[in-house]
């Protein structure tokens, strides 16, 4: 659970909002595209030993958890503001 922003007269708007956490959700979307388009092929590593292929990709793959876990948090924001505009109509 996170907290969401309370839209009231005295903070930002709910327009000014959405509109900055879905900015930051499209970009985060955008870097979890080129994240995962990036190459990770065990011949770029196996001169560093056995394991670090697997090592590289387990980092890759938390790598694209946090990213995700970012976008999923813009994603709650906004769900938020948009049920409280839905009670206020």
């Amino acid at each position: 659970m996170i907290t969401i922003p309370t839209i009231h007269l005295n903070g930002d708007s709910a327009e000014t909002l959405m509109r900055e956490y879905r900015a930051a959700y499209e970009a985060i979307d955008k870097a979890i595209d080129a994240l995962a388009a990036t190459t990770c092929n065990g011949r770029n590593y196996y001169t560093q030993g056995g394991s670090a292929f697997y090592r590289a990709r387990d980092e890759r793959q938390a790598a694209l958890d946090k990213l995700r876990d970012a976008q999923a948090y813009c994603g709650e924001i906004c769900m938020g503001i948009e049920e409280q505009q839905a009670r206020r109509r």
